[in-house]
C-alpha cells in the first residue's frame, strides 16, 4: 500500500486542508508505536526524530515547524522498513549522522519544555534555532563525522582545559577559516560564547558598587550611582567617564533553577535524584550520607509537605576565597559559591560535574561582612524555589511534569567563611560555639 506523503512538503500549512488531513492520518498511523510512557520520536524540522514527545504534542510541533526533510520512510512511525530504507536528520543536503552526540545534549536541554507547547501557540524552542542550524550543518564539505556545533563545543572545551586566552582563540578561528575556506564556523570567541549561552552555559553579569554597598540589579539596574554611598557605577578617568562604560566590579551569577531542571531531563539522573529515599543506611550507627543524619530527619518532621515528594531538592552551600593568580605575589581574593545536590548518592554528589557554581564574587578583597550583598541573587532564587518551585519535566515519571521545590539545608565552610556567611563573629570568646549555653562542643587535642 502506497502512503500519500505529498502533504509533508506543503508550505502554507495553516490554510491547507490537505496538510491537516495528512497530519491526522500520520498521527493515527503512529499511535500504536508510542512507548510505554506514551512518547514517540518527533519528525518536525526542529526535533528531527531525535527528541521524543507525547503523541498530542507531535501534532503541534509538525503543524508549527513543518515536517522534516529527508524522512521519506516512516520507520519510526509505523511504516515497514525496506532494504533501501534510511533516514537522515540533516535536511536535503544530508551529511550529519544520527549518532552525533550533540543530539543527546539538545534533547536534555529542550525536553523539559516538551509538555509546555500548545497547538497554534508560539514555539517554546525559538531560542534554539541557532543551535539546530549549527547541528544540521556540516563542518566542511565532505566531513560527516562532525557537525559545526559539535566541533565548536570541543574547541571551547580545549580552550578551557589549556587556558587559552580569548585572543588566541580568535586567532585560531581566523587560521581555520583561512586554511579551510568553506568551513562553517563562528567568527570569534564572542559569537561562540553567545551560542554556548543558549545551551545553558551562560551567566548573568551584575555590576557592584565600588565599596560593596549594593548591586546595580533589579530596582537599581538603571542607576549610575550607588544608592547607599553615591559612588559612581563606572570607572572614571580624570573625574570623567571614559567613552565606554566600564563598571568597577562585576558579579557573575549562574542561575540554579535551569540546572536543577536539567537533572530531571534524562531518566538516568532523574532516577538518581530519588536515591536518598531508598539509600538510607540500615545500621543506625552508620552515617554514609547526610540522609542518615539527625538534621535531615528533623527537617523532614518540620516540613512534611516538602518531604512528601522525594524529587524535591536538598542543597548544601560552600564558599571560600582563593587567589586565581596562583602563587604570584599579587594579593587577590575571589570567592566562588558552590551548591551541592544531596539527593544524589554519596559516590556522585561530590563529583565535580555535579557541583554547581552559583556565584563568582570578585576581589581584590574578601567580601567580609558585605557577603549578604553578593548573595542576594542566589537567596532570591532559593526563596522562589522554596515557596513556589518550578514546573519540571521528570523523564523517569509517567506523569511527566511536577512542581520541583528546593531547600538549602546547611553551609559547608571554615570558621572565617562562616563568619562572612552568617554575620556572626568567628574568633575570640564571643564566637557562637562558645557563648551559647545550649551549644555542645568538643576540645580536640592533636598529638
Amino acid at each position: 500500500m502506497t502512503i500519500d506523503k505529498s502533504w509533508t512538503t506543503i508550505r502554507r500549512r495553516g490554510s491547507s486542508n490537505e496538510f491537516w488531513n495528512g497530519l491526522q492520518h500520520f498521527l493515527q498511523m503512529a499511535k500504536p508505536f508510542v512507548n510505554d510512557r506514551g512518547f514517540i520520536k518527533c519528525p518536525c524540522r526542529r526535533c528531527l526524530n531525535n527528541v521524543s514527545h507525547q503523541l498530542e504534542d507531535l501534532e503541534s510541533h509538525i503543524f508549527r515547524n513543518g515536517f522534516m526533510f529527508g524522512y521519506n520512510q516512516w520507520i519510526h512511525h509505523g511504516e515497514p522498513a525496506t532494504a533501501n530504507a534510511g533516514t537522515t536528520v540533516a535536511g536535503p543536503s544530508g551529511g550529519i549522522p544520527e549518532t552525533d552526540e550533540m543530539f543527546d545534549v539538545l534533547d536534555d536541554i529542550i525536553s523539559e519544555d516538551a509538555d509546555d507547547d500548545a497547538v497554534g501557540g508560539p514555539s517554546a524552542n525559538d531560542q534554539y534555532d541557532d543551535l539546530f542550524a549549527a547541528l544540521r550543518s556540516e563542518l566542511h564539505p565532505g566531513v560527516s563525522s562532525f557537525s559545526s556545533l559539535n566541533f565548536l563545543v570541543k574547541l571551547m572545551h580545549l580552550k578551557v582545559l589549556n587556558k587559552w586566552t580569548n585572543k588566541s582563540f580568535d586567532e585560531l578561528l581566523k587560521l581555520l577559516k583561512l586554511t579551510f575556506s568553506k568551513i562553517d564556523l563562528v567568527e570569534s570567541h564572542y559569537e561562540a560564547k553567545k551560542l554556548m549561552t543558549k545551551m545553558g552555559l551562560g551567566y548573568s553579569s551584575i555590576h557592584v558598587c565600588k565599596n560593596d554597598c549594593a548591586l546595580f540589579w533589579k530596582e537599581n539596574s538603571l542607576k549610575d550611582t550607588c544608592p547607599v554611598c553615591s559612588e559612581s557605577r563606572w570607572k572614571l578617568h580624570s573625574g570623567k567617564r571614559s567613552g565606554k562604560n566600564v563598571p568597577h566590579k562585576v558579579l557573575r551569577y549562574f542561575p540554579v533553577g535551569p540546572r536543577l531542571k536539567r537533572l530531571f531531563a534524562t531518566s538516568k539522573t532523574a532516577k538518581l535524584m530519588r536515591w536518598h529515599s531508598i539509600g538510607k543506611s540500615k545500621d543506625n550507627d552508620v552515617m554514609r550520607h547526610p540522609v542518615d543524619g539527625k538534621s535531615w530527619q528533623e527537617f523532614d518532621k518540620r516540613h512534611p509537605q516538602f518531604a512528601g515528594d522525594v524529587r524535591n531538592v536538598r542543597l548544601g552551600l560552600a564558599a571560600d576565597g582563593f587567589n586565581p593568580f596562583g602563587n604570584m605575589s599579587l594579593s587577590y581574593s575571589m570567592w566562588p559559591v558552590v551548591l551541592t545536590t544531596y539527593n544524589l548518592p554519596p559516590w556522585i554528589c561530590m563529583k565535580a560535574e555535579y557541583l554547581m557554581l552559583s556565584l563568582l564574587i570578585p576581589g581584590p578583597q574578601s567580601p567580609g561582612k558585605d557577603m549578604d550583598i553578593f548573595l542576594r541573587p542566589l537567596i532570591d532564587e532559593l526563596k522562589e524555589l522554596w515557596v513556589h518551585g518550578l514546573d519540571t519535566h521528570d523523564a523517569a515519571s509517567e506523569n511527566g511534569m511536577f512542581r520541583m521545590r528546593a531547600a538549602l539545608l546547611w553551609t559547608v565552610n571554615d570558621f572565617p567563611a562562616r563568619s562572612s556567611l552568617s554575620g556572626w563573629s568567628g574568633q575570640g570568646y564571643t564566637t557562637p560555639d562558645l557563648s551559647f549555653d545550649d551549644t555542645y562542643f568538643y576540645h580536640h587535642i592533636v598529638m
